[in-house]
């Protein structure tokens, strides 16, 4: 069973950067791809960015290419989102998923989710 944790995030003024963090607990980190999502009040939830099982390969979204980075180090459990340049329609709770072994991040096939760490970039 494998669990998440996010944080990391906090108030930012517009323009600034956090880097959110995604702790795992449990076997076979190394076995899962994980995915950044987010969701905005009173809008659905979205994907962000979805990174490979041994970290070469990282996809974004349109609107976070350019301005976050998402890194994995399988030896110390843990996911980071580098996020660049943020905008007030950054403002969302943010969310670390698992799927185990597949190259994928479609939202509904994720097995394992975090409780989430709040984004809030104010203008």
């Amino acid at each position: 069973q494998l669990q998440l944790v996010e944080s990391g995030g906090g108030l930012v003024q517009s323009g600034g950067s956090l880097r959110l963090s995604c702790a795992a607990s449990g076997f076979s980190f190394g076995a899962y791809t994980i995915g950044w999502f987010r969701q905005a009040p009173g809008k659905n939830r979205e994907e962000v960015a979805c990174i490979n099982r041994d970290g070469t390969i990282a996809t974004y979204e349109p609107f976070a290419r350019g301005r976050f980075t998402t890194s994995r180090d399988n030896a110390a459990n843990t996911v980071t989102l580098q996020m660049n340049s943020l905008k007030p329609e950054d403002t969302a709770l943010y969310y670390c998923a698992a799927r185990l072994n597949v190259w994928s991040c479609a939202m509904e096939n994720m097995g394992y989710w975090g409780k989430g760490t709040a984004v809030i970039v104010s203008s």
